[in-house]
């Protein structure tokens, strides 16, 4: 694991502050914190002694507030103490909800608009696949797997320290045909309905729009249709890539098990698995359900289909 996949690893990163926070606080609760009650109380036994010897020869000591203030100054945590074990439970409540409930993301290109929009901050569920060890992915309970149509967030097979989203087609044992620029899953065509064009405001450019019934999700996808169905040229060596056959008018391609394929619903604006291979089941980190804000647009709060 290199210096970029490990700044990358922003989970990689709070495991640590958690250990190191924590180790910090189990050290001072079980340890510090006791030699800093020995040492007030050996001082404060040398202060009363002090102070009776001074009674006994008559004289007069009003250090009431000076006993105090050398037990306060003798119990006092070090700052790198105080400041760890304030961080540590903070840390460690984020590292778990973002290990095993929710994560937040911010999506950081077009390929899956018109669903999600550049700049959308959506969260994802972490559970709905099955509860996984934080940093190795490893699953250790088996929840759901994933169904074609769920949009779903993962470690990018040529670079983990990239997170991808896109929309699952198949799922293993699947036959999956593009052709033309339409799909066809196990044998049966995939149903599309046109809707109005849709204007990315980017670009100020219109795109053909699409619903699109994949086995029963519908959800819309885009289509340029100057643009080729697949450019070969673009496609990469890959896992398994012996399951697939391009060819100028499209591909087919037959999921392996423990793998999922994956495509952008902005079909000719999204690097997917048409190019870049399946991914393996390790690979998953969630679901996407939800929008919960877009600085650039604020009414883009919602679900996610």
């Amino acid at each position: 694991m290199n210096l970029q996949v490990i700044l990358g690893n922003f989970a990689l990163i709070l495991f640590v502050l958690m250990v190191l926070t924590g180790l910090v606080w189990c050290l001072d609760v079980f340890y510090l914190s006791k030699q800093r009650r020995k040492a007030a109380d050996r001082a404060l036994a040398e202060f009363d002694a002090r102070q009776s010897k001074l009674a006994a020869e008559g004289i007069k000591s009003d250090a009431g507030g000076s006993r105090a203030t050398i037990e306060a100054a003798l119990l006092r945590q070090p700052t790198w103490v105080e400041y760890s074990g304030s961080f540590f439970p903070v840390i460690a409540l984020v590292f778990c909800l973002r290990s095993f409930l929710y994560e937040p993301f911010k999506i950081p290109s077009s390929s899956m608009v018109p669903t999600l929009l550049v700049g959308d901050l959506i969260l994802v569920n972490k559970f709905t696949y099955g509860i996984r060890l934080p940093i190795v992915n490893k699953r250790i309970i088996e929840v759901n797997d994933p169904q074609r149509g769920d949009v779903m967030v993962f470690k990018y097979p040529k670079d983990m320290s990239q997170d991808y989203i896109k929309r699952v087609i198949g799922v293993p044992g699947d036959k999956i045909t593009y052709e033309n620029k339409r799909l066809t899953v196990n044998g049966k065509e995939v149903q599309y309905t046109p809707l109005d064009d849709y204007l990315d405001d980017e670009s100020t450019i219109y795109h053909k729009q699409l619903e699109e019934n994949l086995t029963g999700v519908s959800h819309r996808i885009l289509n340029d249709e100057p643009a080729p169905t697949l450019n070969l040229r673009e496609v990469k060596d890959f896992p398994h890539k012996d399951a697939c056959n391009y060819n100028e008018d499209g591909f087919t391609c037959v999921v392996p098990e423990g793998n999922y394929f994956m495509m952008g619903d902005n079909r000719d604006n999204s690097a997917d698995s048409r190019y870049w291979g399946f991914v393996p089941n390790e690979n998953i980190v969630g679901k996407a359900f939800l929008v919960w804000m877009n600085f650039s647009n604020p009414k883009r709060v919602g679900g996610i289909h």
